[in-house]
């Protein structure tokens, strides 16, 4: 009986790749914690995205490896939007192939983007399923938070497969916000009985990375975003309460110059108040933008929204920084690969993608009996992102030299080859350690490597509905602070003349290490079992899968990279 389902099943997967059936690899299960309300009604209005197939994409990679290396002659030199949507713009073919499939559907109400290569479009459930086959609109609601999504593969017909990547809107739900306070439980029990932690603060930070009270932003053409697609928000009295109380060192702003999307209702949230806070109080008195655009209907995903977003504005903050992510197994191919396209297009613009490694260390898949292997995370795996691990203090007590964060994500792409950037810096890890790596079944040597560097992740202060709040920690704590030292680098490199950095990669690797305080000690989480007992990775010297290059030392990464 179980040869004949696996049989079956076998069956299903490879007609899936034939059929006109975009993401046959896409993890279409609905996670536990959803629950299932039922069908959508035949006349319920959706709104679905679809990507169409973009032209040059290897062109746009080659031009984003010129535009980003320091010894490039076009180094420095992007592209607008406008010329960035002439090379990768659909074929005129493409597009009327999908726009005449829409109309012959009913389906006319759409939006598109400067480039071209998104449309929107909005249509009733019964539209949906039968322009697609396959798919089964039902709500679901986790939290109070409801959402529309397919329990079923989709299909596309047989004309219109080879002008679409994806359509979204059918799988991928929004991201499950950590519990930021959890990833401190076990530290805070263990420390309180010697006493209390020093707790992260931006004057902590400042101190730790060598920032001054002269470091903050003057240029008046620099700015910085965080991007977040929970259902919460960040609050402006909290905010100005954070810099009153915490900010009063150093010049900095109190507000956040524009937000993109729609604030929820209620109370602030963590993650939200802490990309917020830190990336205003590290990036100091830079102009800072928060994107928390939810999608205007249920059947939008929030990434996505964001990533169309970047597609349709031509004037953008310069650095990014974004904690979210989802395991790469629950993705289909095809839409990371469109995704990484989406990298590629702000690359070659100027603009800086920081993105957290993750809370999870190696992460584990379960496999079968006995057999389990490490869970890459995207899109911190990535090639054309800087993604952010995470560190602590060596002795809580006092601002000392940092140890791995044993939470902080790390490792190997299943998906994604390693970029040449990182080659050498990727094997010299895997010979120093080879006596002492985690067994190779668990990863992909050959696989792009994360995270890049990283920053302290543990303990930081928040302040949460006008009170400070201890314990919060997580590399979505990390990950803004390093984008605000990147933001007070382009400030310097704009009020020289210089361009702003841009896609980080290449540059952070050719330095080898210089300018970064080298993280050697401590190993992250991993699967608990036999083979590993819950160990993954382990800090090395030099670039390594648990922290990257290390944290920067801000004076010796701004001269560094003031010196191109």
């Amino acid at each position: 009986m179980n040869t004949l389902l696996t049989l079956s099943f076998t069956l299903l997967l490879s007609s899936l790749a034939w059929s006109g059936y975009l993401e046959s690899d896409q993890d279409v299960l609905i996670p536990d914690d959803w629950t299932n309300v039922g069908r959508v009604e035949p006349a319920e209005e959706l709104t679905l995205t679809f990507a169409l197939k973009q032209q040059n994409i290897d062109q746009l990679e080659e031009i984003l490896k010129q535009v980003s290396d320091p010894d490039s002659a076009q180094n420095g030199k992007h592209l607008t939007l406008e010329e960035v949507s002439s090379l990768v713009r659909p074929t005129e073919l493409t597009q009327k192939v999908v726009r005449h499939w829409l109309k012959s559907h009913g389906v006319t109400s759409c939006l598109t983007v400067r480039t071209q290569d998104f449309l929107q479009c909005d249509m009733t459930a019964e539209v949906a399923e039968t322009l697609l086959p396959g798919s089964r609109f039902h709500q679901y609601v986790r939290d109070g938070h409801s959402v529309v999504r397919s329990s079923a593969p989709y299909s596309v017909h047989d004309d219109v497969q080879q002008h679409l990547d994806f359509v979204g809107g059918l799988h991928r739900l929004p991201p499950n916000g950590q519990d930021l306070r959890k990833a401190s439980a076990n530290r805070k029990q263990k420390r309180s009985k010697a006493g209390l932690h020093l707790g992260v603060t931006p004057s902590i930070l400042r101190a730790r990375y060598n920032l001054t009270t002269a470091d903050v932003g003057t240029a008046q053409n620099n700015s910085q975003a965080v991007a977040q697609f929970l259902e919460q928000y960040y609050s402006p009295a909290d905010l100005a309460e954070f810099m009153s109380m915490y900010g009063r060192s150093f010049k900095h702003l109190s507000e956040v110059d524009r937000v993109v999307g729609t604030q929820g209702a209620g109370k602030a949230g963590i993650e939200a108040s802490l990309d917020v806070e830190y990336i205003m109080s590290t990036g100091a008195n830079i102009s800072t933008w928060v994107f928390t655009n939810q999608g205007r209907h249920e059947s939008q995903e929030p990434f996505l929204q964001w990533m169309v977003l970047l597609s349709n504005m031509s004037d953008l903050p310069w650095v990014h920084t974004i904690s979210y992510g989802d395991d790469e197994d629950s993705l289909s191919t095809a839409y990371m690969m469109r995704i990484n396209a989406e990298f590629m297009k702000a690359g070659v613009r100027g603009i800086s993608l920081l993105f957290a490694s993750g809370d999870s260390g190696a992460g584990c898949k379960h496999l079968g009996k006995d057999q389990n292997s490490f869970r890459p995370s995207f899109p911190a795996s990535s090639p054309y992102v800087t993604t952010v691990g995470g560190t602590s203090f060596k002795n809580p007590f006092k601002v000392s030299y940092e140890v791995t964060d044993y939470i902080s994500g790390g490792g190997f792409s299943n998906v994604f080859t390693m970029p040449d950037y990182q080659a050498g810096a990727v094997e010299g890890y895997l010979k120093t350690v080879a006596a002492t790596l985690p067994p190779q079944s668990y990863f992909n040597t050959s696989g792009r490597a994360y995270p890049d560097m990283a920053a302290l992740s543990d303990n930081y202060w928040v302040v949460i509905n006008r009170v400070p709040v201890p314990w919060v920690s997580g590399t979505s704590a990390s990950t803004p602070v390093v984008g605000g030292m990147l933001s007070l680098i382009n400030d310097q490199r704009l009020l020289k003349g210089r361009p702003v950095l841009g896609f980080l990669n290449p540059r952070l690797y050719k330095l080898k290490g210089r300018a970064l305080f080298d993280v050697t000690e401590g190993c992250h989480l991993s699967c608990l079992d036999e083979q590993v007992q819950g160990k993954g990775f382990c800090a090395a010297p030099a670039w390594d899968p648990v922290t990257g290059w290390g944290t920067p030392n801000y004076p010796e990464l701004l001269a560094a990279l003031l010196a191109e």
